[in-house]
């Protein structure tokens, strides 16, 4: 893996590299820190699982010092501007989930969309990574499935009652993924991470949790097909 990015001549230290890289480690740091606040909001809703949901929460603080120290390694300020606004979608429908007590689309949001976004990302990023941001990334994905399973074994155990509301909450939110992958294309174009691969990636990670849940192979191409068109 550490032989791609050299093969690529990445230039870590170019002004083109650290201008993407200023939203790009933006968009990893505001992600990390929603997905803080969406598992304290998740505690509450969920009491029964109040513990599992503050462990999930501490490790995403802390993966996100991770990656403010990879920004710093690079000498790059995150543009955290660009990155709330890129997370807006997301972060107001979670909010009104909450706000109306809809786990089901709450856990939609955050265990399935966002950390298989997420996942999608890291393993994209992790082969043309400089070699301080590789080795925080490799520790981060690996956090990553066992946040993902916990959604995913909450959602099983409950598909049943959740099965419409899931289908709704994925019409909803999916086209937003696709919206934000069209809007990083060219910045992770520079860190030589390819949208068709992102892309693979988040649909291969987001159909295996639709199926880990209880949805048939006919469902996931149905649900997964909302907003496809846009990517």
């Amino acid at each position: 893996m550490q032989q791609v990015a050299a093969d690529l001549e990445l230039d870590f230290k170019s002004e083109k590299y650290k201008d993407a890289y200023s939203r790009i480690n933006a968009i990893v740091i505001e992600g990390e820190q929603e997905a803080y606040e969406n598992y304290i909001t998740l505690a509450q809703l969920l009491p029964e699982d109040k513990e599992d949901l503050i462990r999930l929460s501490k490790m995403e603080s802390r993966h996100k010092k991770g990656f403010e120290a990879c920004g710093r390694n690079l000498q790059v300020s995150p543009d955290m501007e660009f990155a709330k606004e890129f997370f807006a979608g997301l972060h107001s429908n979670f909010q009104e989930a909450a706000a109306e007590g809809k786990v089901v689309t709450c856990l939609l949001i955050q265990s399935l969309i966002i950390e298989c976004f997420a996942i999608a990302a890291y393993n994209i990023y992790i082969p043309v990574a400089d070699d301080f941001a590789r080795k925080i990334t490799e520790g981060v994905v690996k956090d990553e499935y066992s946040h993902l399973n916990f959604g995913e074994v909450w959602l099983q155990k409950n598909f049943a009652q959740s099965k419409a509301e899931l289908e709704e909450a994925n019409r909803r939110n999916l086209p937003i993924v696709w919206k934000m992958l069209n809007q990083v294309e060219h910045d992770a174009a520079t860190l030589a991470m390819e949208k068709e691969a992102l892309v693979e990636d988040f649909m291969i990670q987001y159909g295996e949790a639709l199926s880990n849940i209880g949805f048939t192979t006919r469902d996931i191409m149905r649900m997964s097909a909302y907003g496809l068109t846009a990517a």
